[in-house]
């Protein structure tokens, strides 16, 4: 399983609706208004999307507090990944993460270079020191997939200078940034070196809960953008799309409700969980949570979850987890009370 989100390879084992806790999508759903808005756009589809997509990129930058010039934008956050790969010589990530900047850079022909977190999934200054080189793109989940951790700002700080010392390039994949705790914004931080050396990616896809959009945006320098916007495909964000990142980057009260509901929950199910013997979860800084499973393989865990309707995400297929660990994602609290209703099941056993 190198994805989560895959109901339709386990559908026939339960009789019934599978609950999905291999995707960490918002469970409060997409802003309220965008399917209406979006069934009295259906006529946008007999016309070209515009292909510079100004008015689209005027919402991201008034979003992000950025200039229009810094945008880019793509087919979900993964081709903006995989535009940035094309562009450098060598990708260098830490393990355990996000498996397509690995299998993005051997894709196009890259080197790829391994290097390992701590055990407690921290990035070693040193390790990265001695590893980085010119022309370098280092590729970072902040917060990072599966472990759920946020980069601490005097560490991201120290990142930057030693990829922009080697002439590097920093690649931010934040696609769980508006879950995370508000105690710093990458975007604030970078724009005051003009973005130089850095990009920065989000989506729509997890936070406004819409993985069929897919909408991908972010920012970097104006220069490096002129090399990003020369070599992109052409329309590759359809009307549907653009017309829903036209709306929803303005729903604030939207906005505010899934910070906060993420945030109580978060904590809830961390406490419940901690008190169940044969799990060690790890604190989280978004919307979901890996756990070390102590008496158990992945594949006992998954199966038993599954005969109770639940689908769990397996964490062997990242480099650096073994069979050992499971991811859950956080969702509404009727879904995470079966959760750990199911854990305190297994616990018996």
């Amino acid at each position: 399983m190198e994805h989560g989100g895959d109901l339709i390879s386990y559908s026939d084992f339960y009789d019934g609706e599978l609950i999905d806790f291999s995707s960490n999508i918002n469970p409060l759903g997409p802003p309220g208004g965008l399917y209406e808005i979006l069934s009295n756009s259906l006529h946008t589809l007999t016309r070209y999307p515009d292909i510079k997509y100004r008015h689209l990129k005027k919402c991201i930058a008034d979003y992000l507090k950025c200039r229009v010039g810094n945008v880019v934008v793509g087919n979900g956050a993964v081709e903006i990944i995989d535009n940035f790969i094309q562009l450098f010589n060598r990708v260098v990530v830490f393990v355990p993460s996000f498996i397509e900047y690995e299998k993005r850079g051997k894709i196009h022909g890259k080197e790829v270079l391994r290097l390992n977190y701590t055990e407690d999934f921290k990035i070693d200054l040193n390790i990265l020191e001695i590893n980085i080189k010119h022309g370098d793109l280092l590729i970072l989940g902040n917060p990072n997939n599966p472990t759920g951790l946020r980069i601490e700002r005097e560490i991201l700080s120290s990142i930057y200078k030693i990829v922009k010392k080697k002439d590097g390039f920093l690649l931010l994949d934040e696609a769980f940034y508006e879950f995370c705790p508000e105690d710093y914004d990458s975007i604030d931080i970078f724009k005051d070196y003009d973005f130089e050396n850095v990009g920065i990616i989000r989506a729509a896809t997890k936070f406004f809960a819409l993985p069929g959009i897919r909408l991908g945006y972010g920012c970097t320098s104006i220069d490096l953008k002129k090399t990003y916007d020369a070599m992109e495909l052409p329309w590759s964000i359809n009307s549907l799309a653009e017309i829903a990142g036209n709306y929803i980057f303005s729903c604030k009260d939207y906005i505010e409700k899934s910070k906060l509901y993420m945030g109580n929950e978060r904590k809830f199910i961390f406490e419940e969980l901690s008190k169940i013997n044969g799990l060690k979860p790890h604190s989280t800084d978004t919307n979901y949570m890996l756990i070390k499973l102590l008496k158990w393989n992945e594949e006992y865990v998954f199966n038993y979850f599954l005969k109770e309707g639940m689908v769990i995400r397996k964490c062997s297929g990242f480099q650096g987890l073994d069979t050992s660990y499971i991811r859950i994602a956080i969702k509404r609290r009727e879904d995470n009370l079966k959760l750990i209703e199911t854990f305190k099941n297994l616990e018996r056993i």
